[in-house]
C-alpha cells in the first residue's frame, strides 16, 4: 500500500525528533535538522507548521525534561479530584465524557473472541499508519504501525480465535476524528475490550487524564486504591490495546522522564508534544 503524504510527513518529523533528542546537548540548528530529514529548512518549517500546529523550537518545549516536571508540579496530585470541574467548552475536557469501555465476558476473554466477527483496517493519521478494529459492540483494538505489517500481526495475536474480516466500517472513522486538532464536536466511541477487571479500573483510570496533561505510574496506582501495585499497574498500562483513545502515552515517570511506550518513545513524544502545542495555541 502506498504511503499518504500524511505518514511521509509524519516519518519525517518522527526522524526530526529523534534527531533532536540525540544531539539536543549540540543545539542544531533548523538547517541541521531539515538537512537530517533530507529536506530544505523552509520545506520542514512548514511541513512541522502544517503538523503541529507550531513551529519546531516551540513544539520541542513541551516536549523537554523540564515541561514534564512544571506539568507534574502544577498537578499537586489534584488531576483526578479536579477534573470533572473542567468546562466543556474546553478541549481539555476529560476523554471519559465520549469514551465508554464495556469488557468482553469472560468467555470470549477466555477464548481469545471466539464466535466474535472483528472488522478491521489500516489508516493514515497524524502519527503514522494505525490499525483500527471492531466488533459489532465497540471499538477492540487501536494500534500504530511499528512493524511494517500494518498491525495486523498483533491483532490477531490478540484474537487467534475470531473470525478477522478486513474491511472498514463507520465507527472507525469516528475513531480518526480524535486524531484532529479540533475536539469540539468529538463523537462518543465505545469501546469493546478483551481485559482482566485489573485491567480494565486502569485503563478507565487513564481516560480520566484530560489532553494537554500528563501524570505518573504512582498517581494512577493511587487513583485506582492500588498505591503498592505499581509495577502491576505498569504491566496494565502498557498492555492498552488501544492506542490515544486510552492515553496511556500521558502517564510518564515521577522523575518527568517519558518511561517507555507500545508503540515507541518516539511516538509517544510526538504525542505529548502535539497535544501541548495545539491546547496552548487556543
Amino acid at each position: 500500500m502506498e504511503k499518504s503524504q500524511e505518514v511521509i510527513n509524519y516519518t519525517r518529523i518522527a526522524a526530526a525528533i529523534d534527531f533532536v533528542q540525540t544531539h539536543y546537548q549540540e543545539q542544531p540548528s533548523l538547517a541541521d535538522i531539515a538537512a537530517h530529514v533530507h529536506v530544505s529548512p523552509d520545506h520542514f518549517q512548514r511541513i512541522f507548521q502544517e503538523w503541529a500546529g507550531t513551529s519546531p523550537k516551540k513544539f520541542l518545549q513541551y516536549t523537554g525534561l523540564q515541561y514534564a516536571k512544571r506539568m507534574l508540579a502544577e498537578q499537586q496530585l489534584s488531576l483526578f479530584n479536579t477534573s470533572l470541574a473542567l468546562g466543556l467548552s474546553s478541549t481539555s475536557r476529560l476523554h471519559d465524557l465520549f469514551i465508554q469501555i464495556e469488557g468482553m465476558t469472560p468467555a470470549e476473554y477466555k477464548n481469545g473472541g471466539k464466535n466474535l466477527t472483528i472488522y478491521y483496517a489500516t489508516y493514515s493519521s497524524l502519527f503514522g499508519e494505525v490499525l483500527i478494529a471492531s466488533t459489532d459492540k465497540g471499538i477492540c483494538y487501536v494500534a500504530f504501525d511499528t512493524e511494517g505489517d500494518g498491525g495486523v500481526h498483533d491483532l490477531f495475536e490478540a484474537y487467534p480465535q475470531a473470525n478477522l474480516i478486513a474491511e472498514q466500517r463507520d465507527m472507525h472513522q469516528d475513531v480518526l476524528t480524535f486524531f484532529r486538532r479540533d475536539w469540539n464536536d468529538l463523537p462518543t466511541v465505545r469501546l469493546h475490550l478483551r481485559g482482566t477487571d485489573f485491567q480494565l479500573k486502569v485503563w478507565e483510570a487513564l481516560l480520566k487524564i484530560p489532553a494537554g496533561k500528563l501524570t505518573t505510574y504512582k498517581e494512577i496506582a493511587s487513583e485506582i486504591g492500588r498505591e503498592k501495585s505499581s509495577r502491576a499497574v505498569g504491566n496494565a498500562i502498557g498492555s492498552n490495546p488501544v492506542a490515544f483513545l486510552i492515553p496511556c502515552h500521558r502517564v510518564i515517570q515521577t522523575s518527568g522522564l517519558l518511561g517507555g511506550y507500545r508503540w515507541g518513545i518516539t511516538r509517544k513524544t510526538a504525542l505529548i508534544g502535539w497535544e501541548g502545542s495545539t491546547l496552548s495555541d487556543e
